[in-house]
């Protein structure tokens, strides 16, 4: 090469070495400025929150003073066309994926870097309460408005995230991590449809369904805000939560085959009444359960008896069976466990049962441990207490954690009283968690994962 020509050519530009230099000194600068002054960062709105919590509420809301918001049903919709509003006033641009899943973007100055992508889910239990999902979501649109009306810019793309069926067994982010299997689609939900039928109804693309996977490359972070479910922060008037480890959950359909006779001349000895039987199993997954040390549980939830007439004896029961800990290995030795004494009552009782693994279970997963630090960081710098601690219900974080650096930040819960009308976490501890959540991702753009590899 003509060496005029060369010296043209990289007239004006750094070496490589020195660029690289440059932008790893930028990146810590840019961290060490937020944390130097800590008055710049806008805090989060407590009324504004309540409001918007109140105002999600009313989409569902049962005379109880909770939600019935079913994932898929005409209620979700509603509430996720008021969430998409409350994104478009905070400046995010909205799309909704092939998994049904609500993406606000806000676009960095630099969006050929990895998205810092955060939020949670909208979708209720039945009889649920108006906090569990609701604050992580709100919480997120809470950073993306204070970011917006401050004009705060930051280096990283955004992305709010509202997930699909969180209820339902993970729906949208198990799609995002690309393990939302052919099976999945097909389990009825709690709205009557399937899965499959319910992503459709909410504006997805099963045809399409591979394009909400997102690649490990193109996310830094996930950071999810969520009521604890549980007492611990409450009784001990702790304001913040970092959590450790989200739990494995495993479910099953158990099917007990007795048969159908009339209840008035069957002897008692005569019998295959399948929910004795069911009884039986029940009071043994209690037992076995708490034979281990431990903070293992095991459920069972749901119990249907077939003809289901008062007069006719139960021919069959189909119930749930649901295990949870931070151990997939303590997971199977339960299931081991109640299988066995299943088929020691099948035997006795003459009613053969059959365990249904369904296809919506989810792997313990750990938060980083680099998250873990920043959120902890971020909740002293604001003079809240603080502790670390495991979660005990299953989040769509546990999926994403599997994809890239996964973080999770619990608020209190009061009574630690959760699925329930009478679920309640203060405006004040809401607005602590948008907080934390701004703050780490003030920290997380500007570098800090950089300085804890």
């Amino acid at each position: 090469m003509n060496p005029t020509v060369n010296r043209s050519v990289n007239r004006g530009r750094l070496p490589p070495l020195l660029l690289c230099t440059l932008t790893v000194t930028l990146s810590v600068a840019w961290a060490l400025v937020w944390a130097a002054s800590p008055v710049e960062i806008p805090r989060a709105s407590a009324g504004r929150m309540q409001q918007r919590i109140e105002g999600l509420s009313e989409f569902g809301a049962n005379a109880d003073g909770g939600v019935d918001r079913i994932a898929y049903s005409d209620a979700d919709i509603a509430g996720r066309e008021y969430v998409m509003e409350l994104m478009h006033e905070a400046g995010l641009e909205v799309r909704v994926d092939a998994a049904a899943n609500i993406i606000g973007r806000r676009q960095g100055s630099d969006n050929s870097l990895p998205v810092i992508l955060f939020g949670s889910h909208t979708d209720s239990v039945p009889g649920g309460g108006n906090y569990d999902g609701d604050v992580g979501v709100i919480a997120a649109i809470e950073v993306a408005q204070l970011l917006h009306d401050n004009n705060i810019a930051t280096r990283h793309p955004l992305e709010v995230v509202v997930f699909t069926d969180e209820e339902g067994g993970l729906t949208g982010s198990r799609a995002m991590i690309g393990h939302l299997s052919d099976d999945a689609l097909g389990v009825v939900s709690h709205s009557g449809l399937t899965i499959g039928e319910g992503i459709e109804k909410l504006g997805g693309d099963l045809g399409r369904l591979d394009t909400a996977r997102r690649d490990p490359g193109e996310l830094l972070v996930f950071i999810e805000v969520h009521i604890e479910q549980g007492a611990i922060l409450d009784e001990e008037d702790t304001d913040i939560g970092v959590v450790e480890g989200i739990v494995g959950i495993n479910w099953w359909d158990v099917v007990i085959e007795g048969f159908a006779n009339h209840a008035g001349t069957t002897p008692m000895d005569k019998r295959r009444d399948a929910m004795l039987s069911a009884a039986e199993l029940i009071l043994a997954v209690n037992r076995i359960v708490t034979s281990i040390p431990g903070r293992q549980v095991g459920t069972v939830g749901r119990i249907r008896a077939e003809p289901g007439a008062p007069n006719v004896i139960p021919g069959r029961v189909v119930m749930s069976l649901e295990l949870r800990d931070l151990e997939s290995e303590k997971i199977e030795k339960l299931f081991y466990m109640i299988e066995r004494e299943a088929q020691a009552i099948a035997q006795r009782r003459n009613t053969p049962i059959r365990f249904l693994p369904l296809d919506v279970a989810s792997e313990p997963a750990p938060t980083d441990t680099d998250m873990r630090a920043i959120i902890a960081e971020s909740a002293r710098e604001l003079g809240l207490s603080y502790q670390y601690m495991p979660s005990g219900a299953g989040h769509d974080a546990q999926d994403l954690a599997r994809i890239t650096k996964a973080g999770m930040i619990f608020v209190p819960s009061r009574g630690g009283i959760s699925h329930s009308p009478n679920e309640y976490t203060s405006p004040g501890d809401m607005a602590n968690g948008a907080d934390v959540l701004l703050r780490t991702i003030l920290k997380i753009d500007g570098g800090a994962l950089t300085q804890n590899p």
